[in-house]
């Protein structure tokens, strides 16, 4: 069965406000990029529905989920509300659809988990939100699918799933929700001292997690070392029975809130390599905030799911894609023209330095 892909036109004009970093967009576009380049059929796409408050209930406190629906339909949040739920503070602002669009984002994750109940893969770039709390948000994360989509993998009756998180942000919600829990391991690469300021190397969450916090300037050839010294012997020790990756585009050198120097070919050699760990996958989005960045390496890895040579130049209607995108950031002023036309960045290889060398070693003791 051909990987399946999930998404949604809620996407679409959907945005945190014109200032803040979740201004640009990136489903829609991962999505029409994906068809211009010939690359999604319609007998393989899936509409994500809207979670119901029921489903997102087995994480999330009912009061929470109840604040979220008022703020809404008043597009407005009391200071109670605010004070206790973090609605309309820290980043994560009242919007249009501040309880349909992650409503949504929940439902898609729930669904790759169904759909891959007998095995399979499963791609839903709108998921991913992995700062999610029980009861508030964080992060700009209001609900956290990752873990509704391995809570429903649990009751399924699966007891070995495998987190793994490349996003430039430690995955904070994800590690908390099982910390302690034997059945998931979550694996989390992150920049060191990047807000939440959480993952630090040493911490194994009650057990079994393992964080492998890497320096500014992380490369091409670090993660490639990171991937086969750690991740890998990581999993295969485990045995997985299903595996989700978080594949924020934000560790990629172009993103403005991460100083990671990495290529999308990075994300896309993880991509390739936890294809086959385990009988289930499912691979979401999560942070990236320069649209061309993040466009460009969440279509790649749709081709690298299903074992597509990603060409040398986009396609007319790819490239007519990317050119049709807005930044009201410097580098959206005047992007290279190989922003348009390719969708494979050039790698970016380089030294592995020491402390790369000395996670690795720690984080398999």
């Amino acid at each position: 069965m051909p990987p399946l892909f999930i998404g949604s036109e809620i996407y679409r004009n959907s945005t945190y406000g014109p200032s803040h970093p979740l201004a640009v967009p990136r489903v829609s576009t991962v999505t029409d990029l994906c068809r211009a380049m010939g690359w999604l059929p319609d007998d393989v796409f899936r509409a994500a529905p809207m979670a119901t408050e029921q489903q997102v209930c087995r994480f999330h406190h009912p009061g929470y989920v109840a604040a979220l629906r008022r703020a809404e339909q008043t597009q407005t949040v009391c200071d109670e509300d605010r004070a206790r739920y973090r609605i309309g503070a820290e980043g994560n602002p009242v919007y249009p659809e501040i309880f349909r669009r992650p409503m949504t984002s929940a439902g898609g994750v729930l669904l790759a988990a169904h759909l891959t109940q007998a095995g399979g893969t499963v791609y839903c770039p709108g998921g991913g939100t992995h700062h999610g709390r029980p009861d508030r948000a964080s992060g700009f994360c209001y609900l956290n699918d990752p873990v509704l989509g391995i809570l429903a993998w649990l009751d399924q009756g699966l007891d070995r799933v495998a987190y793994v998180d490349i996003d430039a942000h430690h995955g904070d919600g994800v590690q908390d929700a099982f910390a302690g829990d034997p059945r998931v391991l979550t694996i989390s690469v992150h920049e060191q001292g990047r807000w939440p300021r959480t993952g630090a190397l040493g911490d194994r969450g009650g057990g079994n997690a393992r964080n492998l916090p890497v320096p500014a300037g992380f490369n091409d050839s670090e993660m490639q070392f990171l991937l086969h010294g750690a991740i890998l012997p990581l999993l295969h020790a485990f045995a997985p029975q299903a595996v989700f990756l978080q594949c924020g585009a934000d560790a990629l050198e172009e993103d403005p809130l991460s100083r990671l120097c990495l290529s999308n070919n990075a994300h896309w050699d993880v991509v390739a390599a936890l294809r086959h760990v385990a009988q289930r996958l499912i691979v979401t989005g999560g942070g990236g905030y320069n649209p061309w960045s993040v466009a460009r390496c969440w279509a790649g890895v749709w081709a690298v799911l299903n074992g597509i040579d990603v060409p040398a130049r986009t396609t007319p209607e790819a490239e007519a894609v990317l050119r049709g995108l807005r930044y009201n950031r410097a580098a959206g002023r005047n992007p290279p023209q190989h922003w348009f036309t390719t969708l494979r960045d050039t790698p970016r290889p380089g030294m592995v330095r020491p402390q790369i060398r000395a996670v690795a070693a720690q984080v398999l003791d």
